[in-house]
C-alpha cells in the first residue's frame, strides 16, 4: 500500500514540475493556461488521491475526495473564464497560430 501511495504522490509532483516548466516556457498565454490546468487538475488529484489512500477509512480521507471534486469542477471552468477574457481582450497568440477574423470572433463571443 505504501509503493501505491508513493507512485501516486510521485506521478502528482511529475505533473507539477512538467506544469511549472509549460509556464515558464511557453510562447503565450493560452499554451500556459493549458499547461498550468493540467498540471493542476491532474497533479493535485493524483497528491491528494495518494493521501486518501494513505488515510485509509475516514472522516480525512472523505475531506480529501471533497477537495478532489471541487479542484475537478472548479479548475476547467476557471481556466475556461481567463481564456475567454484573454481572446475578448485580443491577447496576442504565439506566431503560427491560427486566429479567427474580426467577423467570426465577434459572433462567438457574443
Amino acid at each position: 500500500m505504501e509503493i501505491l501511495v508513493i507512485i501516486f504522490l510521485l506521478a502528482g509532483m511529475f505533473f507539477f514540475v512538467v506544469g511549472v516548466v509549460g509556464l515558464l516556457r511557453l510562447p503565450d498565454v493560452y499554451c500556459r493556461l493549458h499547461a498550468t490546468t493540467k498540471c493542476d487538475t491532474l497533479g493535485a488529484g493524483l497528491i491528494l488521491f495518494g493521501l486518501v489512500l494513505f488515510a485509509g477509512i475516514s472522516v480525512d480521507s472523505v475531506k480529501l475526495l471533497l477537495i478532489i471534486l471541487f479542484i475537478w469542477l472548479t479548475n476547467p471552468t476557471a481556466s475556461h473564464i481567463i481564456a475567454h477574457a484573454a481572446y475578448r481582450n485580443n491577447e496576442p497568440t504565439a506566431e503560427g497560430t491560427h486566429t479567427l477574423d474580426k467577423t467570426e470572433r465577434g459572433a462567438a463571443c457574443d
